[in-house]
């Protein structure tokens, strides 16, 4: 019996500490994570109609619906910026969120069966999912870069760049950070209330209304100004607009802030995912 024991390339042991996160073996398994990456790339529009154009038609649909509510029928200011590219400077950043925390928010639910069935590292599932968004976020902003381009070209807009658009990959990481550690902490949640499962599709609609997403920071006036000015996707989504268009309000102190709350929110999400990881099954 010693014998066999001794055969095993890989003894799985049962984990007693929050904190033994064990990262080091996200990177053994690195190959399973691009495994993943590629499913959900291939998979997200498969057996559909009109394919990879929903890349371009979902955002564009967007845009023209905010257009008419909040710019046409409400009059909502946006900072004197063209509409189209203020609502797409939103959008493409607010999307990229929204995808990876609904999605990483599912991901005991959804990877049940997977999960039940072979031993990897949890925390691989949801890591994907916010690397495989990437791509999709890519090509929204290729989008936006391309309107961008008409107005500053064929229009006298004023809009330009400014030096905070070389923030734009630490901005993309924060938004992926803030959405990786509250998606894995409202998994691990959900795994006991499946309640929060009906409440994230209402909650992400709401934390968009709270996000400088369809108006401008400077709108915001009154007892709610609070609520936008201490959310910590306000800063990034702020700093990402003073950046390509050169309007925006937002303070190196802000983003220090919102990189803050994003570190904490990470580390509770993958101690609180660690901890219920190792007996979900008896529960989902």
């Amino acid at each position: 019996m010693a014998q066999t024991e001794e055969n095993w390339s890989l003894i799985i042991k049962p984990k007693s500490n929050w904190w033994d996160l064990k990262l080091g073996e996200i990177w053994d398994y690195r190959d399973l994570v691009w495994i993943f990456v590629r499913r959900d790339i291939v998979a997200v529009y498969k057996q559909t109609v009109l394919g990879p154009l929903w890349f371009f038609l979902a955002p564009i649909f967007t845009v023209i619906a905010y257009n008419f509510v909040f710019g046409s029928i409400a009059g909502m200011s946006t900072d004197g910026i063209p509409r189209p590219v203020f609502y797409l400077s939103g959008t493409t950043l607010w999307n990229y969120f929204s995808v990876c925390f609904t999605t990483t928010s599912n991901t005991f639910t959804s990877n049940a069966a997977i999960f039940g069935k072979v031993y990897f590292p949890r925390l691989i599932a949801p890591i994907s999912t916010v690397l495989s968004t990437l791509f999709k976020f890519g090509v929204q902003m290729l989008m936006f870069l391309a309107v961008l381009a008409y107005y500053m070209i064929y229009t006298d807009s004023g809009i330009h760049f400014t030096s905070w658009v070389l923030l734009f990959p630490v901005l993309v990481l924060m938004m992926g950070g803030l959405s990786l550690g509250i998606g894995i902490i409202l998994s691990a949640m959900t795994t006991k209330y499946r309640d929060l499962q009906n409440f994230i599709g209402f909650g992400v609609t709401l934390l968009m209304y709270a996000s400088p997403v369809i108006y401008p920071v400077s709108a915001v006036q009154g007892s709610y100004a609070w609520l936008v000015k201490f959310n910590p996707i306000t800063p990034i989504i702020e700093a990402f607009r003073l950046g390509f268009t050169g309007t925006g309000t937002v303070s190196g102190l802000e983003l220090i802030y919102s990189g803050s709350f994003i570190v904490v929110i990470v580390v509770i999400g993958a101690m609180l995912f660690h901890n219920v990881e190792r007996t979900f099954m008896d529960t989902v």
